[in-house]
């Protein structure tokens, strides 16, 4: 009963953030005029966008599957499609993402892989995931290169805030993975003056939880230590992964003739969308996401073409996203759930 009121809420978080955001695009926006627009746009240019929003999904799969191959574990390649798109379809309906790694554990518990295993391997894909974000924020702040500071001047609020937390998050995460004893004492340490503040069952009960929690981090760290040449491939394949989702709205300007900002500087101004975003409590950055590629690119699409490349670019790295991962992860239930019932 309880998972069912959790998930009857996000749902319902989920549609109002749905009609706000639908609201905010089109309450002062012609129709017709967009319909018009994106009815000239070329479109081929949006299956290739498609075909990009599907190899980002799968870009995960690739990391899970090298991972469990290198702890020696013998894991269903098909599985790790379906183990991904599993895990987008739930980050993308929960605020911040929340949904997605314990959703894929369940499926991996399914298919009778260790749970300390399974929990090790999505720690390590969601630190280098949120670790790529980073090092674009990062570069971007120390480098500073005027074309894009000139575009992304409006939204500069958003991306600081961004940047901190999500540094605040890897760095968290760094620290529990390559200090694990004394980060795990002072986590320890705070969660039990905690405790005295607030006297309540369920606060005692998330003690064991956090303590097995870290002890997964001491298991990250000793991977880190001792399989630094997968790690550095991981990284690799994350920045291609990242990369395939940003290229997108390059794609995108492109089918609506826009072609003034070369390749690079799209991608990086949409990295820095994603960036500002990420942390947010939020499914999918939804409504705050449209709001900051409206004022990064109004000056670059211009007003007539700034909410018609808005709704294509959003409607395929997120929306269509969300369907195709919807359709998997039925399909993942029916074969790892209901096949192995029957």
């Amino acid at each position: 009963m309880k998972n069912k009121k959790k998930t009857l809420i996000n749902i319902i978080f989920l549609v109002i953030c749905f009609c706000a955001t639908m609201y905010y695009v089109f309450h002062d926006q012609d129709f017709s005029d967009i319909m018009i627009y994106m009815k000239e746009a070329d479109s081929r240019y949006w299956i290739v966008g498609i075909v990009l929003v599907i190899a980002f999904i799968l870009s995960e799969s690739v990391i899970i599957y090298y991972l469990m191959r290198s702890l020696s574990q013998k894991a269903n390649m098909n599985h790790c499609f379906l183990y991904s798109f599993v895990g987008f379809f739930f980050s993308l309906v929960t605020p911040s993402a929340s949904g997605g790694q314990p959703a894929q554990i369940l499926f991996m518990k399914k298919d009778k892989l260790p749970i300390h295993l399974s929990t090790m391997v999505l720690l390590i894909v969601t630190i280098t995931y949120k670790l790529v974000l980073v090092l674009f924020g990062l570069v971007i702040m120390i480098l500073r290169p005027p074309v894009e500071m000139q575009f992304l001047k409006p939204a500069m609020p958003w991306v600081y805030l961004g940047v901190a937390l999500n540094v605040v998050c890897v760095g968290g995460m760094l620290a529990l993975v390559f200090c694990p004893e004394m980060t795990k004492r002072m986590v320890m340490a705070i969660f039990r003056w905690v405790k005295k503040i607030c006297k309540s069952p369920k606060v005692d009960a998330l003690e064991g939880k956090l303590d097995h929690a870290m002890d997964g981090y001491h298991e990250a760290s000793l991977y880190f230590q001792t399989h630094k040449r997968v790690m550095l491939n991981v990284l690799l394949i994350t920045i291609v992964q990242r990369c395939c989702l940003f290229y997108i709205t390059y794609l995108v300007l492109l089918s609506f003739g826009i072609d003034q900002l070369g390749m690079v500087d799209v991608v990086v101004l949409q990295a820095m969308i994603s960036l500002a975003v990420d942390m947010l409590p939020l499914p999918g950055g939804m409504g705050i996401s449209e709001h900051l590629f409206q004022i990064i690119f109004l000056p670059i699409c211009g007003a007539l073409l700034t909410t018609p490349a808005m709704i294509v670019s959003r409607g395929i790295s997120y929306y269509t996203q969300l369907i195709i991962s919807a359709v998997f992860t039925a399909i993942a239930y029916l074969m790892i759930f209901r096949g192995k019932e029957e």
